[in-house]
């Protein structure tokens, strides 16, 4: 049978497919994407998924799924969704689905003045692997007193500098300075137990440190702004909130859902008279107890996540200083979320409105002339995207002034083509890791077994996303990263 919204599906534009209002939608939908794009997904779960956030109470301007696109939970996975905060009594939704378990799950780009031909890729696998804490358990990390684990909550990326976890360099290039408002840090006795002991570790899944070399240039003096020239060493990486950030959702998520119950087609909370076509879209007011409860604690999860990602790049430091001396030193060039809610102030329609902007696995493009930009991204903000460890990574950049009409959003990763499990049964891990090897790209993983989820055939091409996120006048490419070193859990 085929899915309702592909009778309401129209071409929007170059790398644009809007789906219109119709059934229970509030507004309409976009689809990064175009025909062939279209045609590679035999899943109609995506879609569907970004049909039903069209229906969250208090939704302004249009629901957006970006290139990246796939399923996930409530939200597909790069879904876009802004709610008014002056909606109603207690403003418009918040959901928990739309930011996901991986609190501020992000990326971070650093730059170093090694060139490609100047370090041995396999060697550095090697000591990478033994100095930074990969895999699901919390082994290897920080060990932290109630009151730091506190201070981390409260302060982001700041307070790990005061812990000697951070430089004070980094913080204007990190996305909000890395630091997220928390005032009560609502965070619970088992998120905090598990926050305690895992500052400083990458994960496991799709989390990785990757060594990468810049073997493209499309905007030169972007490039040049950001610090990026051909053949140079970088160094990415991708983590969150760890066991911290899913206990918050987790728990945070139960909460909320325990508020609806089936009526016919939908969910309905009769306390807030919010009505959900998918209970894992399960919302409260933004300015509800429950709701600003929520928002304190993803707040202070965020905040953990950038004082992980902090961590993380300390420990590279030390490698790369240990093994190249002062040429081995690293600069940030920029740190983003993708898992995220924020209030920001948007035009809709040419009215002001501060909105509850919620992105899942979506980054922000901001323009060169926001406020909250250091002055050498005039050129826009840096976009970062991983792709998979066999192929390439690209760094992206926002509009030079202004907003896209995306809610100033992008893409954040080339976007899975197979599920897991779809990954492990056709992937074989073993003979993945010889033939990365025998393409110069060294991985070293806690888990190799479980590689095969990560393979590139279980992902989209990334060029094609890039392409796509490119025409549809979201964010522009700047630079092409190939991986030659891969640490993974």
């Amino acid at each position: 049978m085929e899915a309702s919204w592909k009778r309401h599906m129209k071409p929007d534009g170059p790398g644009r497919i809007r789906i219109s209002k119709h059934g229970s939608m509030l507004s309409d939908a976009i689809l990064v994407s175009d025909e062939a794009h279209m045609s590679n997904h035999s899943d109609d779960r995506s879609p569907s998924q970004l049909v039903n956030t069209a229906c969250l109470p208090g939704i302004v301007g249009d629901a957006w799924a970006m290139a990246d696109w796939h399923f996930g939970y409530g939200f597909p996975i790069g879904g876009v969704v802004a709610t008014d905060t002056e909606w109603g009594e207690q403003g418009g939704s918040i959901s928990p689905g739309g930011v996901g378990f991986d609190i501020n799950c992000g990326v971070r780009l650093c730059s170093t003045d090694l060139h490609i031909s100047d370090i041995d890729p396999k060697h550095l696998a090697g000591e990478l692997s033994k100095s930074i804490p990969a895999g699901a358990s919390r082994k290897g990390g920080v060990r932290l007193a109630e009151s730091e684990l506190d201070s981390i909550l409260a302060g982001g990326a700041g307070a790990a500098i005061d812990l000697g976890l951070a430089e004070e360099r980094d913080l204007k290039c990190i996305e909000s300075n890395g630091l997220l408002q928390s005032e009560n840090r609502d965070v619970g006795e088992k998120a905090m137990k598990r926050g305690s002991t895992s500052l400083g570790t990458l994960g496991s899944g799709n989390h990785f440190l990757e060594l990468q070399v810049v073997d493209r240039i499309v905007d030169e003096e972007a490039a040049r702004a950001f610090g990026l020239r051909i053949g140079q060493v970088t160094a990415m990486i991708h983590s969150g909130s760890r066991g911290l950030g899913h206990q918050v959702c987790s728990e945070h998520v139960a909460t909320i859902e325990s508020q609806y119950s089936k009526v016919g087609d939908s969910w309905y909370s009769e306390k807030w008279g919010f009505s959900v076509p998918d209970r894992q879209l399960a919302s409260a007011p933004i300015h509800s107890s429950e709701g600003e409860s929520y928002f304190d604690a993803m707040s202070a999860a965020g905040n953990f996540a950038f004082a992980n990602r902090s961590a993380l790049t300390q420990r590279l430091r030390e490698v790369l200083r240990k093994e190249y001396s002062v040429d081995g030193d690293l600069d940030l060039v920029y740190d983003v979320s993708h898992n995220i809610a924020k209030i920001e102030d948007h035009h809709i329609g040419g009215v002001a409105c501060k909105c509850c902007v919620h992105r899942k696995g979506a980054t922000r493009a901001l323009g060169g002339n926001h406020p909250e930009l250091a002055s050498n991204f005039s050129l826009g903000q840096p976009v970062l995207v991983p792709g998979d460890m066999g192929t390439a990574s690209w760094v992206l950049a926002g509009p030079v002034k202004g907003a896209n009409d995306a809610f100033s959003s992008s893409c954040h990763g080339a976007g899975r083509r197979l599920s897991r499990t779809a990954a492990r049964k056709s992937v074989d891990s073993e003979l993945l890791i010889s033939e990365l090897e025998s393409k110069g790209i060294h991985v070293r993983a806690k888990t190799p077994n479980v590689l095969s989820e990560e393979a590139p055939d279980a992902y989209k091409d990334v060029d094609e996303v890039i392409g796509l996120t490119n025409r549809a006048g979201l964010a522009r490419p700047v630079a092409r990263l190939r991986p030659v070193s891969v640490i993974k859990g």
